[in-house]
């Protein structure tokens, strides 16, 4: 009986004992991971005040008050990536979000914006894209409920899906929310996201970092093929200012958002590798004319660096 008693109190300690190691060993693995979530989250910080600290030491070399911006600026050119302990490493990458389509431009102070709408469509003709977004889009900022023409889209139309929901009504505050739009697929949206950003309506469209598929939309009957021209006619320093810009247009009439040749909302991907943990995070930027930047949002959804679109040429 002794030996039996000895025997089932090992067991049960041998049991015990077993449990508490495994809990141990989960508990070590979770507080790692939680230290390279911390590390991974203060690295991409640290990213996001490097792109910060480029940005300031480009409008110093400028006039703040009226920067021109371009594509062979230090901001513009790839960052070498640095390397992190434990064999990790960062990579940042600066863009001009002034250099896309501003999608929150088609309503300005409550008004449709007509040469943006017409901008818009000629954005989506381009990128072979028939559906009528531009006047879905349209209803999808105002504030009322009546639909732009035979085309757009308003609740009485966003009711009837399954799921059920209602028009925005005001100013986008990410691309993504293009997926809400009626009738929007999700080849449509990747085809059109590279090309288009969210700010405020009175942002301007950038000459100098604007690529030809975007420059292309800037007038009715400007082709692609055009538009690499006006590319390669930037130069080395970009147009001085919009008119530089507009005289290179052979005769044909901007209708189009604002257009300039400086930048102030900037987005920077950071991407960190470190251990088995990878972490991604947007910021996007605004960088003000008295010398200061302001981080408008953060987003840690990325599954990795944007890839840059890639310009077709016209046959």
């Amino acid at each position: 009986m002794a030996l039996i008693t000895v025997l089932l109190v090992v067991a049960v300690v041998t049991v015990v004992s077993a449990g508490i190691i495994a809990r141990q060993q989960l508990s070590i693995r979770s507080s790692s991971n939680q230290l390279h979530v911390r590390q991974a989250w203060h690295y991409a910080l640290g990213g996001e005040t490097l792109a910060k600290a480029v940005l300031l030491r480009d409008l110093r070399q400028g006039d703040p008050r009226a920067p021109v911006d371009h594509l062979n600026e230090s901001w513009a050119k790839p960052l070498a990536p640095f390397a992190l302990d434990e064999g990790g490493e960062l990579r940042v990458q600066i863009s001009d979000l002034s250099a896309r389509f501003n999608l929150n431009s088609l309503l300005r102070q409550g008004q449709p914006n007509d040469a943006a709408v017409a901008q818009f469509r000629r954005l989506l003709l381009g990128l072979q894209i028939e559906t009528p977004y531009a006047e879905r889009l349209l209803d999808w900022l105002d504030a009322d409920d009546q639909a732009s023409g035979a085309y757009g889209a308003e609740d009485n139309q966003y009711l009837l899906q399954q799921p059920p929901y209602r028009a925005g009504n005001r100013a986008l505050a990410d691309v993504s929310e293009l997926r809400l739009l009626l009738e929007m697929n999700e080849v449509d949206y990747q085809r059109v996201s590279p090309y288009v950003t969210a700010l405020p309506a009175e942002a301007t469209l950038n000459v100098n970092t604007a690529s030809a598929r975007v420059l292309a939309s800037v007038a009715d009957g400007l082709s692609l093929s055009a538009a690499l021209g006006l590319v390669a006619g930037r130069g080395s320093e970009g147009y001085d200012n919009p008119a530089s810009f507009t005289a290179q247009l052979a005769g044909l009439q901007p209708q189009s958002q604002v257009l300039g040749v400086g930048s102030q909302y900037f987005q920077v991907v950071s991407e960190v590798h470190i251990g088995d943990r990878r972490q991604v995070l947007r910021s996007t930027l605004y960088r003000a004319s008295d010398g200061r930047i302001y981080v408008l949002a953060r987003d840690l959804g990325l599954s990795g660096m944007p890839a840059a679109p890639v310009e077709e040429v016209e046959p």
